[in-house]
């Protein structure tokens, strides 16, 4: 009898260690936006680590996180770390690519879950500014994480939600630019003399 049901243990575990290694290696996370801003508008917060903490969804459970920052201010090279409660875990990020207006890449790391990779791309639409936010991890060869994986999209996916909802409502309360008049075309009687 309890040959029988070690042997149907051994069974169940090696048959959900295999069917781990048939589920994705690596999990993508995205979710999209549209701000009624110029991509200029839009850029300085997702450029800089210090301003995207203005709307970053995670902020906000763990009012005593500690965030130090280092390198530049905005763009390459910018980096930050944190440490804060189970919600917020430890961690660093580094922006690694940055296109003035169109894109912002990051190498993330989760404490000892591993590295990943996020980005920010920035689109001209017919209102505004289309916002994609995505995050790439390579789960490995973990059967556990390949698991846990099946879950994150809709984890994280609503932690992307709630903060580029943060991002629209905080550059959208924000007065909008007024255009620049068009420099008068120079005419006989304003055309520069040499």
């Amino acid at each position: 009898m309890v040959r029988h049901i070690v042997g149907g243990l051994l069974v169940v575990i090696v048959a959900l260690v295999g069917g781990a290694y048939l589920l994705p290696r690596g999990i993508h996370v995205e979710r999209t936006t549209e701000i009624a801003r110029p991509a200029a508008a839009v850029f300085p917060y997702v450029n800089s680590l210090k301003r995207a903490n203005e709307w970053s969804p995670w902020m906000a459970l763990d009012p005593a996180v500690k965030v130090s920052y280092s390198g530049p201010d905005e763009g390459v090279g910018a980096r930050m770390t944190w440490a804060g409660n189970d919600k917020v875990g430890t961690g660093s990020q580094e922006i690694v690519q940055s296109v003035a207006g169109r894109k912002v890449a990051s190498d993330l790391q989760f404490g000892s879950q591993g590295p990943a990779k996020a980005a920010l791309l920035l689109t001209t639409t017919e209102h505004g500014t289309q916002v994609v936010w995505s995050l790439d991890i390579d789960l490995g060869n973990n059967p556990v994480a390949r698991y846990v994986g099946l879950t994150l999209d809709k984890q994280i996916g609503a932690d992307y939600e709630r903060g580029l909802a943060k991002l629209k409502a905080l550059i959208e309360s924000q007065p909008a630019a007024e255009p620049q008049p068009a420099s008068a075309p120079a005419t006989a009687a304003n055309a520069p003399t040499s």
